[in-house]
């Protein structure tokens, strides 16, 4: 027995079951009597333990510092450290799913100006409803701001629909300067090459079975499949579309981005936007959200041809 806790229930077990002293328990055990008869000044948890617990389990696959992020926003003084003790205690770590497999080798990214709108990137999730008929999710994401510009799900997406919603998008929100995506057939079809150059915006597509040159999205797929997929049962189209919806507005205005600093995507671009183009990144974020400059040894050209 080493722990104080522990020798403390020993001395009261002989106490109780031996009719002993405190003194003559105390010597038995080696324990100091001060130790025993110490009481803890700590103030009451119940209530912060209560609020982790309920935040816990509305966000169940959030870790303790996005917890820790959410219970600032609510009031609490509470340091990290008291927050991650009680949450370890409670039993709350998030279990992980499967080990990550690590990318080798060089990777060189698209070079792009660090701004909003600079570069989007596009990529499909796939899921099912409860009735086993299969639907995907069509997302787009901007990689400076991580914000999520549009979740469309739907059973099937053409190449088609995918250049409707692109249309929708940039007159809502403004062109963007590239678009990365993957080689899939919607994605490489006739609609959407003729969209592009119609609107003359360039589009990069990754080198075939290189996911992490469209590492935003992938990502961003990532948390959704993670914190939103996987915790939900779809019973129709419809009612996906409105959960998928409710999480995409919550993802950009309430869930704290550890990229960003633990702000949201919604209140950094807004703080970037106020400083005006050609601000450097917002103070407590990623320092380099998107590459500037070529990695050490390669010119930009060299980068380019290794990006695809």
């Amino acid at each position: 027995m080493v722990r104080p806790a522990a020798k403390r229930d020993a001395v009261a077990h002989l106490r109780s079951q031996f009719q002993m002293s405190e003194r003559r328990a105390c010597t038995v055990i080696a324990a100091d009597r001060t130790m025993v008869r110490y009481r803890s000044v700590r103030p009451d948890d119940a209530s912060l333990r209560g609020r982790l617990r309920e935040l816990a389990q509305q966000r169940r696959r959030f870790g303790y510092r996005r917890l820790f992020v959410l219970l600032r926003r609510d009031g609490e003084a509470s340091g990290i450290s008291r927050v991650y003790r009680l949450y370890r205690e409670e039993g709350l770590a998030v279990r992980k799913r499967r080990a990550r497999r690590k990318a080798v080798g060089t990777r060189a990214p698209v070079l792009v100006e660090a701004m909003p709108n600079a570069r989007w990137s596009l990529d499909f999730v796939h899921d099912q409803m409860d009735s086993g008929r299969r639907f995907r999710v069509l997302n787009i994401v901007d990689d400076m701001t991580r914000e999520c510009l549009v979740a469309v799900p739907d059973t099937s997406i053409s190449g088609l629909r995918v250049a409707r919603e692109l249309t929708a998008l940039t007159a809502r929100r403004g062109k963007p300067g590239m678009i990365v995506s993957d080689n899939g057939t919607e994605l490489t079809s006739s609609a959407v090459l003729k969209w592009a150059q119609d609107q003359k915006i360039a589009w990069h597509y990754i080198a075939p079975g290189k996911p992490m040159q469209n590492g935003f999205a992938e990502s961003f797929n990532g948390r959704m499949r993670d914190e939103l997929l996987n915790e939900t049962i779809f019973t129709s189209l419809n009612q996906a579309r409105a959960v998928i919806a409710a999480w995409v507005t919550d993802y950009n205005t309430a869930r704290p981005h550890s990229a960003l600093g633990y702000q949201t995507p919604a209140a950094y671009a807004a703080k970037f936007k106020a400083m005006g183009p050609g601000s450097p990144p917002v103070p407590g974020s990623d320092p380099d959200p998107i590459a500037l400059i070529a990695p050490h040894g390669l010119t930009s050209a060299k980068a380019l041809l290794m990006a695809g």
